[in-house]
């Protein structure tokens, strides 16, 4: 997609001042983490790192609210996410909701757990 600047916002200011390399990490999970964010910091001209509480940022808000109710067999593992880098924009529309009964995430979260896709999905 060929960008050159990029503002990233977090909710930890941890983490955040981690990445700045303002505060270090004794925190031995974090490292591959931090390691990861540093090559990608290489790919663009001009990166700056913003800290949002999270109390105003409702999405993330809600995705760890998703992630608080997934009991992972592991308790100390951590589930990489992939992580695709398209070479052209994507598009998308606006998708009627459907009301099923089931709370917004409840998809996600089967999703999750499962790590199929429900029956009725779609690649479009």
């Amino acid at each position: 997609m060929n960008v050159q600047e990029l503002l990233v916002i977090g909710d930890s200011d941890l983490l955040v001042q981690q990445v700045l390399g303002e505060w270090a990490t004794k925190n031995t999970k974090i490292f591959p983490y931090l390691h990861c964010v540093q090559e990608l910091i290489k790919r663009f001209t001009k990166i700056e790192f913003e800290h949002v509480p999270r109390i105003q940022n409702e999405f993330v808000n809600a995705l760890a609210t998703l992630s608080s109710m997934i009991q992972h067999p592991y308790k100390n593992f951590i589930d990489p996410i992939p992580i695709e880098i398209h070479k052209q924009p994507s598009y998308r529309a606006h998708v009627e909701e459907e009301f099923d009964g089931n709370p917004w995430f409840h998809d996600i979260k089967e999703y999750l757990e499962k790590g199929e896709y429900p029956e009725n999905a779609t690649h479009t």
